[in-house]
């Protein structure tokens, strides 16, 4: 395991994940994980969201566990290192953000690790493993579209290569991330092809920066105190 800087720790806060102890626990990822408990969380994230019924409450969550995959994707770009604690030690916890009450990821600072040139793929086949589990397990309790679901982490990761692929220092490590993310092979068990890699239709990140690139609604529109986002397909 390793220790965070204080340049990491900024920039986990910057993706709403946090080190520290959540003042309003609401659930762990084992919680979210387990059966008898899914519902009695998503139903959680609907009440602090203000979301009007589960299937929006469960893309509301995606989005902010979608910035936790977002953010060990930076930290393996930029600085070779990722997540890899106990599903018990990751906390979900209400916090108020803009104005808005919302849920935020709280993980321990020492269960981060470095990764291995050779373990690159790997690394990432893990973190789009850990972001299948997840929404396989919201969708036995709502009704919500695994697309959705995926497109709310994609659209994220637009921006976040867009930076990373701009600057000298990460853009190898940027580029050979990408082709990974857009490899069928990664994705076996997951998809049949590489989600990613459709959801960029050929074109790579920077060029889809502002433009309807979603196929699928992720309702924030629909959630108080959010707006419609720029991606989405209804406007």
């Amino acid at each position: 395991m390793t220790k965070l800087s204080s340049d990491q720790i900024r920039q986990l806060n910057s993706y709403s994940v946090y080190v520290n102890n959540p003042q309003h626990l609401l659930f762990t990822l084992h919680d979210l994980l387990d059966i008898e408990k899914t519902a009695d969380c998503i139903r959680a994230v609907q009440t602090v969201s203000g979301s009007p019924n589960m299937t929006i409450a469960a893309s509301f969550f995606m989005r902010r566990f979608g910035m936790f995959i977002n953010m060990q994707l930076y930290n393996l770009a930029v600085y070779d290192e990722v997540w890899d604690g106990d599903a018990a030690k990751m906390y979900f916890g209400a916090v108020e953000e803009y104005g808005n009450r919302t849920v935020s990821t709280f993980v321990e600072e020492c269960d981060w690790r470095v990764v291995d040139e050779n373990e690159r793929r790997a690394a990432i086949r893990k973190i789009l493993l850990q972001a299948d589990k997840v929404i396989r397990q919201i969708r036995t309790v709502t009704s919500v579209s695994p697309l959705t679901l995926w497109e709310n982490i994609f659209g994220f990761l637009l921006w976040q290569y867009h930076v990373i692929l701009s600057n000298p220092g990460t853009i190898e490590k940027a580029q050979a991330d990408v082709s990974s993310l857009k490899d069928d092979e990664i994705w076996k068990d997951i998809a049949s092809h590489s989600l990613f890699g459709a959801f960029l239709k050929g074109s790579e990140p920077c060029d889809l920066l502002n433009t309807k690139v979603r196929t699928t609604c992720c309702f924030s529109k629909d959630v108080p105190g959010l707006m419609q986002c720029g991606f989405c397909p209804l406007k």
